[in-house]
């Protein structure tokens, strides 16, 4: 992998790290209760893992063809080509294909599984709303993520809660759950009902606590290699601001994607109470502040 220009996080690669032990631990406990339990999940995990498959080598055509987003051309767009050309030669990395996606919600994501193959998608939104220093600041964070192998990293955490979900479903929808046969015995299908819901829950937890860490370290990334940490503090604030004057119905569409975006698309008041142990991203207040600090420590005012 091209060695870039953006700061390393160590507290990112050692959450990653634990995240994935612990999720390659609880996959263990989790198969083996279902072999002790009896059960045949082969057809679970082939599924599952050609699930994962598919998200890991087409997450930036599933990601752009359910954004509605679409490839442009240097001719198409110079100005966003020629700020991302910028960010690249100054974070070392090698061009990542550009696009726009045309809604009205202000947001960008980047997806792909390297950096050779990685997308940069902003929205027509995000293009009418911010001056060019902030987005500069959007784009540096949404490649660092790319340049950290985020989306790589997560596909893979979130296989054990596709594979939980998929038993849950599978014990639900062929009566496992009822014990059919069994009225002597342990209720084994509550047992594996129980267990994949427990499975799921935290696996769930601990993925969506590392991208929540993710997005804390693509701003300390982002803020450092433009060196204009107030620039990204406003997009955060002004994109945050505008999602409450987009349509619901707007927003619903886009919630499904916030992991992948640089602000999750929800009207409101977010971050509070058990939000913030649920959300993809961390509170608004928590960002704002890390880069406060960091403008503090560049000698720049916040």
């Amino acid at each position: 992998m091209t060695q870039t220009r953006y700061a390393p996080d160590r507290g990112l690669t050692v959450r990653m790290v634990t995240t994935m032990f612990l999720l390659g631990l609880l996959y263990v406990v989790f198969v083996g209760v279902l072999i002790a339990l009896g059960v045949q999940a082969v057809v679970v995990l082939v599924l599952a893992g050609g699930l994962l498959l598919v998200q890991y080598f087409f997450s930036d055509k599933i990601a752009l063809f359910a954004m509605h987003g679409r490839e442009v051309s240097q001719q198409e767009a110079p100005e966003l080509h020629g700020l991302i050309d910028r960010l690249c030669a100054l974070s070392n990395t090698p061009k990542p294909r550009v696009a726009i996606a045309d809604t009205d919600v202000p947001n960008a994501f980047a997806t792909g599984r390297n950096q050779k193959n990685a997308v940069v998608c902003v929205t027509t939104g995000l293009l009418r709303r911010l001056d060019p220093l902030e987005l500069e600041g959007v784009i540096a964070h949404e490649m660092s993520h790319v340049a950290h192998r985020d989306v790589a990293v997560m596909t893979i955490a979130s296989f054990l809660g596709l594979v939980a979900g998929l038993m849950t479903r599978f014990a639900l929808y062929t009566g496992l759950g009822r014990d059919r046969g069994n009225n002597n015995g342990p209720p084994i299908g509550a047992i594996i009902l129980l267990v994949s819901l427990v499975v799921y829950a935290v696996s769930f937890l601990l993925t969506r606590a590392l991208s929540r860490y993710r997005e804390l370290s693509a701003d300390r990334a982002g803020a450092l290699l433009t060196q204009r940490p107030s620039a990204l503090a406003s997009a955060l604030v002004k994109v945050s601001g505008e999602m409450a004057r987009i349509p619901t119905r707007d927003l619903r569409e886009a919630q499904p994607f916030n992991a992948f975006f640089f602000t999750p698309a929800v009207s409101g008041r977010a971050g509070a109470g058990l939000a913030a142990l649920f959300g993809t991203h961390p509170p608004l207040q928590r960002r704002l502040d890390q880069l406060s600090q960091i403008a503090a420590q560049l000698g720049r005012g916040a």
